[in-house]
């Protein structure tokens, strides 16, 4: 592997940003995590390309970011190129006669949401609230407890490395909690998304009462990374963890939420490995307690395992 290879091949790439040894605290919500050997945002299909068979030719592994926001970074960082999607990947485009909108994978949700608003379309109201991308909403299937993403999406776009763009049909795709079948080595590039006609005051109500029920529901305004274990199917991981005894409980500068206990909060300086050790603890402490194993939702970028 040559990252000084492919960091010179790449710099001043067109259409491209090249950064070397961003620290990946910049880039995740949490605010941990240390370098990232190469940085590479990517604003065009042929920008993109260029920089895959690149990092190719110089056996550089790679990793796609929107913002993350479900991110938990190491603290030695990445040892290969972090991919960021561009201007051409943040478009949004809506042909209201169809109630279809297409929305580029780098776009955030805030702003689906909100052009879906304005062209009076129902159906992604569920995303209100819910920090990051459209990709990586779609790609983890993003949505409450009870609706999901992917009972919108008709359709994405992906590239895999070495074929080039295809497109997977929504119904040929697998959704699950907080999954979908959606090929972790390909990168999702747009989603075409179903929507149905509404007017502006209903699609607005149901936005102002998702995000009411998401202020009830999570921290707001500090650094945490949402939600870090998934929901069982009989109980909140919140209620299993608060029930384990863990609200307030603290390593270093990463603290269990009083009052959200399934979010993580840095206080200011936490590192990584005293996120980990809370969340050891919290696995630990239900599984002892209640029988219950607890699965992330959050993903783990750096980490040797």
């Amino acid at each position: 592997m040559s990252l000084f290879n492919a960091y010179m091949a790449l710099s001043g790439a067109y259409d491209a940003e090249i950064i070397k040894d961003e620290r990946l605290s910049r880039r995740t919500s949490l605010r941990v995590g240390g370098p990232a050997a190469l940085v590479a945002k990517v604003h065009s299909y042929p920008s993109l390309a260029r920089v895959l068979t690149t990092l190719q030719e110089e056996s550089v592994p790679w990793v796609v970011l929107g913002k993350g926001t479900n991110i938990i970074a190491a603290d030695g960082g990445y040892d290969g190129c972090v991919l960021l999607l561009g201007r051409e990947f943040s478009r949004i485009a809506v042909d209201e006669e169809a109630s279809v909108m297409h929305v580029g994978a780098g776009a955030l949700t805030a702003q689906a949401v909100n052009v879906a608003l304005q062209c009076e379309l129902s159906g992604i109201e569920m995303l209100a609230g819910i920090p990051g991308t459209l990709g990586g909403a779609v790609s983890q299937n993003a949505g409450s407890r009870h609706q999901w993403i992917g009972s919108c999406v008709r359709g994405v776009v992906c590239h895999v490395p070495g074929q080039g763009l295809c497109r997977l049909d929504g119904h040929d795709i697998e959704w699950g909690y907080r999954t979908s079948s959606i090929p972790a080595t390909s990168i999702l590039l747009e989603v075409e998304l179903a929507l149905d006609p509404s007017t502006k005051a209903q699609v607005s109500e149901r936005i102002d009462r998702r995000l009411y029920r998401r202020k009830m529901q999570q921290p707001m305004g500090v650094a945490t990374c949402g939600g870090i274990f998934c929901d069982t199917a009989h109980d909140s991981a919140a209620n299993l963890i608060g029930r384990a005894g863990l609200k307030g409980k603290r390593f270093g500068a990463a603290l269990i939420s009083e009052a959200y206990p399934n979010h993580i909060v840095n206080e200011g300086g936490a590192s990584a490995q005293d996120v980990l050790r809370l969340i050891d603890e919290m696995q630990t402490q239900v599984k002892e307690g209640s029988g219950v194993t607890l699965r992330p939702q959050v993903k783990f970028l750096g980490f040797s395992s």
